[in-house]
Order: structure tokens, then sequence, then C-alpha cells
């Protein structure tokens, strides 16, 4: 019966603090679409993204080619010949790849020039909505175009340290 009481206590009082509190969205894609500078970092990281490409799709052509040529020659190289001609397309396939990864990689000169360009403008985003969210009283506010992750929570309905004491962990 007392677990019961606590239980429907619990419910009533969580229930009662959900309708104080204030929820809100945005939709950051519609908010993107509609920054001209965005627009523009994305024009120019296409056009990067495009030249790299080719780039690398170049360098690829010339070990494709190198690898016909000694398939078609082998049979007259002999063999200390040969295996030059295999190390020099392996060392040639090797720094294709890297450059590859230099282009496009997780910390790659795509993705650096992504955080130039693209970051401030995702910082402007997010401090327009920390206002709107400190003025207007939000404690949360979530992105629809990111499947509902929380863009700004309001530090004063965080308990995450309070449920590490409770496990027996300290902050």
């Amino acid at each position: 019966m007392k677990k019961t009481a606590f239980i429907t206590a619990i419910a009533l009082f969580t229930t009662l603090s959900v309708f104080g509190q204030r929820f809100a969205y945005i939709d950051s894609e519609y908010i993107l679409e509609n920054i001209p500078e965005y627009q523009a970092a994305q024009m120019q990281l296409n056009e990067l993204s495009v030249q790299w490409q080719n780039e690398v799709e170049a360098k690829f052509g010339e070990i494709d080619e190198l690898y016909r040529r000694y398939q078609a020659e082998s049979v007259l190289l002999p063999e200390e010949m040969k295996r030059q001609r295999e190390e020099e397309i392996i060392a040639k396939e090797q720094a294709a790849k890297e450059l590859q990864m230099q282009r496009f990689g997780r910390e790659g000169d795509l993705f650096i020039r992504r955080q130039e360009l693209v970051k401030p403008i995702q910082d402007q985003i997010y401090d327009a909505v920390e206002q709107i969210a400190t003025r207007g009283n939000y404690a949360v506010i979530f992105d629809k175009a990111g499947g509902g992750n929380m863009i700004f929570s309001d530090v004063r309905y965080d308990l995450s340290d309070e449920v590490l004491q409770r496990m027996g962990y300290r902050n």
C-alpha cells in the first residue's frame, strides 16, 4: 500500500512539474536554408569536394594505367624489374590513399574547411536559441530536423550529478 501511494505521489509530482516547464522546438534545416552565408559555404564546400575528388581519382587512374602496363609487360620483364614496378605501383597506391584520407578523412581538409565555414553559423544559431530559451523561460528546446535532439536545456533541470551521487559516484 505504501509503495503504491509513493509511486502515485511521484507520478503526480512528475506530471505537475512537467506542466510547469516550457518546451519548444526548432527546425535547424529550415533555419540553415534561410541563411545566405550557409548556402555560400555549402557551395564552396561542394566545389572543393569535387575538385579534391577529381584529384584523387586522377591519382587512382594513374595507378590503374601503371598496373595495366605492368600486366602487359610482366611476361617480358626480369624479376628485378617486376619487383621494382610492383613496389612503384604499391607506393603510388599508398600515396593516393593517403591523399584521399588527407582530403576526406575524419580530420581531413574537407572537415577542417567545413569547421571554418559552417561552425560559426552553427554557433550563431545556438547563441540565438540560448537567448530565446532564457528569455522565454524554456526548459528544453528540441531540433525537429535532427530527429528530436535537444538543442538547449536549462541546467536547472539537469539531474545528472544527482543521479551520479545517488549511485555512489562523485562528480
